[in-house]
């Protein structure tokens, strides 16, 4: 796991820059489970808390973050096609994201794809305080796409 976390986090600065500038950085990517962090610093509003975009950033890149740790990236990518977020508490803390996915779902994502080239999945993800205290949580729709499709 470490050396997919490792490949993970030193690819960030040349495939999505912003998010590498956050200091976003994946703690956890293994099949069906992803944890990526935020840290506080560096990325304040105007009244103390993480910004807003920067805690949806967090929660979002998971999708890529899971399908990379659980599908053959050989043959498929993620895409994000829809995420919405609920805020629910101020983020005055660095935060952890978290997101996991069923072998079910696992497993009908893999087929579907493997059929039609393609195939959508939701991921849920909780963005937590160092407290463990809930800020945000995000439901988002996510496609593999095999490469060429």
């Amino acid at each position: 796991m470490s050396n997919l976390v490792d490949m993970m986090n030193g690819a960030m600065a040349s495939t999505i820059p912003p998010v590498h500038k956050m200091g976003v950085r994946v703690v956890e990517a293994r099949r069906g489970h992803a944890v990526a962090s935020v840290p506080l610093e560096g990325n304040g509003n105007h009244f103390g808390v993480i910004y807003a975009g920067v805690q949806f950033t967090v929660a979002e890149m998971l999708g890529g973050v899971i399908a990379i740790a659980t599908f053959d990236s050989a043959k498929y990518y993620p895409l994000v096609k829809n995420v919405d977020i609920k805020f629910t508490g101020m983020a005055r803390t660095d935060l952890l994201a978290h997101a996991s996915l069923d072998e079910d779902e696992i497993a009908r994502v893999e087929a579907e794809a493997a059929e039609k080239g393609k195939a959508d999945f939701v991921l849920d993800a909780v963005v937590c305080d160092d407290a463990g205290q809930t800020v945000s949580i995000t439901h988002g729709l996510y496609q593999l796409r095999a490469h060429g499709v």
